[in-house]
C-alpha cells in the first residue's frame, strides 16, 4: 500500500486528509508516526515558499511522497500582515489571543470598509521521482472590531465571512470546511490526486 505523510502533528488536519486518499487505498501518515524529532525552519517569505520548504525536505529524509502546507491572515491595511507570521505575530511564542489583539491594535482606527482580509492556504506535495507540485486556495472576509464566536482557532473569532453573515469562530466545523482556505486548497489537490498517486513509484 502506498503512503502519504502529512507534514504535521494536527490530527485535525490528519483527518481531512485521510478522508481525501481513502477511496484511493493510500495510508494516511502524520509526523507523530515517524520516529525522531523532523522539525524544519520555515525561512521562506510567501506561503509557497514556506510550503515547498517543508514538504522537499521532509520527502528527501524519509523517502516518501509528503504533502506539507502554510496558511495565514493577509489583511489589505495592513499591507498583506501579518502573513507568513500569522502564528507568531505578537511574539516567539504562539499565542492565539495576543495575535488578535495586536491585530485589533493595529486596526483601531481602520473604518469596517477599509479592513478586508482573506486567509490563504498553500499546499505543497513532494517525494521520491515526483516533480513538486503546490494547491492553494483562499477565503476572504473582513476583521470584525471584537472576538465573536467560540469555535476554531487563531483569528477565527475576529475574522467576518461576509457571505455567510458570522465569523468563522460561529461556524460549524462541516460549515468551516465547506467555506475554508483550506479545504479550497484540499478541493484543488483531489483533482490531481490520480496523477500524483500514478506519477512516484513506490519508495520501499
Amino acid at each position: 500500500m502506498k503512503e502519504v505523510l502529512i507534514a504535521t502533528n494536527n490530527a485535525g488536519k490528519a483527518k481531512d486528509f485521510e478522508t481525501l486518499f481513502k477511496p484511493l487505498g493510500v495510508k494516511v501518515l502524520t509526523l507523530n508516526d515517524i520516529e525522531g524529532d523532523i522539525d524544519v525552519e520555515e525561512t521562506g517569505d510567501t506561503f509557497e515558499a514556506n510550503a515547498i520548504l517543508k514538504a522537499e525536505t521532509v520527502a528527501r529524509l524519509l523517502g516518501k511522497i509528503v504533502i506539507a502546507d502554510d496558511s495565514g491572515l493577509e489583511i489589505d491595511a495592513l499591507g498583506g500582515a501579518p502573513g507568513v507570521y500569522s502564528a507568531r505575530y505578537a511574539g516567539a511564542v504562539k499565542n492565539d489571543s495576543a495575535n488578535i489583539d495586536k491585530v485589533l491594535n493595529e486596526l483601531e482606527t481602520t473604518s469596517e470598509g477599509n479592513r478586508g482580509a482573506r486567509f490563504r492556504c498553500v499546499l505543497a506535495v513532494a517525494g521520491p521521482g515526483l516533480k513538486t507540485e503546490t494547491f492553494s486556495g483562499s477565503c476572504e472576509g473582513l476583521i470584525r472590531k471584537e472576538r465573536q464566536g467560540s469555535n476554531g482557532f487563531g483569528y477565527d473569532p475576529i475574522f467576518f465571512v461576509t457571505a455567510l453573515n458570522r465569523t468563522m469562530a460561529e461556524l460549524s466545523a462541516e460549515e468551516k470546511n465547506e467555506i475554508s482556505h483550506r479545504g479550497a486548497a484540499l478541493a484543488q489537490l483531489k483533482l490531481k490526486l490520480p496523477h500524483i498517486m500514478t506519477g512516484v513509484g513506490d519508495s520501499e
